[in-house]
């Protein structure tokens, strides 16, 4: 009898499970009731924490680690991944420069750089990659990117041809970019950027008004990075020819994302699409029978790029059912129907206090997944050819 075949392609459970220990005890659970089948784990994620992790997981690659600078200076050491093919980088901003690396005290996006971000690019760079993916989130920073740019040769010069000190406070006193330094090896890679929000450089809804405020910035602050920012972006179309200004998610990550585009010449994409692209998801799920999804918490936000949706818009495209298993659901879960999903769990059992999710939740997890394995066997069993509506 020929087996059913079963892709199991979550995103982490944060805090809890990464996507490929979290697919793992899915396969566990359909396996403990249904006989018959091949699973095939995909790890997924969608640019956000976790993304290093599930890409090199799916695609047998490697973890490298370097030691490079914090965002106020110090050394961390900080990790990123490469496919295995060998072809392509995968770095987490947040593992250089993340607000994570500082004591609460000691936020100031006035001072706080980019640098260490700009430092795993090169190293990626001396592996003789050909594609960068750099996941943006999580950041400390509000420099535009000039810290990962200085890295990599790009030189922020004042009135007197100096070069500017680091960080977003220092911006104001910019006066010309010069590029004739930037590592050459920039122009044999394509970078993609992985970006989910639409934020643009300056205004209202920009970096600095947005974000400041959580990495430590006053109001004071405030509008002085956002004038600074909104300085650099106009030096950057002088000398470089680059609009940034207004671009939609060049305000991410203090600036980042519109560094990256002006400094290496990256591309902003949705954090999903660039996963599915590495992973080769498409590929992987032609002839599956079902498709099984999920994240931590589920709920209407899902349905905007996040990992279960993305996942679920390729499998419609080869006319695939989608099952979503997560961890717990929050507000309007049921807007995950319309993109694809076909029906959705929790795995939660009973109310527990977040710090039960690590001992609790994996169990939990195994179980639901034995329940959806149920629910298809008493299907095969009575031989039904149900529809959904």
């Amino acid at each position: 009898m020929k087996k059913t075949t079963i892709a199991i392609a979550p995103d982490s459970f944060k805090g809890n499970l990464t996507a490929m220990e979290a697919a793992s005890y899915m396969e566990r659970g359909l396996k403990n009731v249904l006989l018959n089948i091949a699973v095939r784990k995909i790890p997924m994620a969608d640019g956000g924490e976790g993304t290093v992790r599930a890409i090199v997981e799916s695609t047998g690659g490697k973890f490298v680690k370097r030691t490079v600078k914090g965002p106020l200076g110090r050394k961390v050491k900080a990790e990123f991944g490469i496919t295995g093919d060998g072809k392509t980088a995968v770095i987490e901003m947040a593992a250089a420069n993340g607000l994570a690396l500082l004591k609460p005290k000691e936020r100031n996006p006035m001072k706080t750089s980019t640098f260490g971000t700009g430092q795993l690019i090169k190293h990626a760079l001396s592996l003789n990659v050909r594609h960068v993916l750099v996941g943006i989130g999580g950041s400390a920073t509000n420099d535009g990117g000039t810290g990962m740019a200085r890295a990599l040769g790009v030189r922020f010069l004042d009135a007197k041809g100096k070069a500017i000190p680091e960080g977003g406070g220092a911006l104001g006193r910019l006066s010309s970019i010069d590029m004739s330094k930037v590592d050459p090896r920039l122009k044999k890679v394509a970078v993609e950027v992985a970006c989910d929000v639409d934020n643009p450089l300056t205004g209202p809804h920009g970096a600095a008004h947005v974000y400041g405020p959580q990495k430590g910035a006053t109001p004071a602050m405030v509008k002085q990075l956002d004038t600074n920012l909104a300085r650099m972006a106009e030096l950057v179309k002088r000398d470089i020819g680059v609009d940034i200004l207004t671009t939609p998610g060049s305000g991410a990550a203090g600036g980042l994302g519109g560094g990256l585009m002006a400094f290496t010449g990256g591309r902003l994409r949705p954090g999903v699409d660039i996963v599915i692209d590495a992973v080769k998801l498409p590929k992987r799920l032609k002839g599956c029978h079902l498709v099984i999804t999920g994240e931590g918490r589920m709920d209407g936000q899902t349905a905007f790029g996040k990992t279960p949706a993305g996942v679920a818009r390729e499998a419609k495209k080869l006319g695939l059912p989608v099952v979503a298993i997560c961890g717990s659901l929050g507000a309007d879960p049921h807007k995950v129907l319309p993109v694809g999903i076909d029906a959705y769990f929790s795995s939660l059992e009973t109310s527990i206090d977040e710090e039960e999710i690590p001992e609790k939740g994996p169990d939990m997890l195994l179980r639901c997944a034995e329940q959806v394995g149920r629910m298809l066997a008493l299907k095969s069993k009575r031989g039904a050819r149900w529809q959904l509506r």
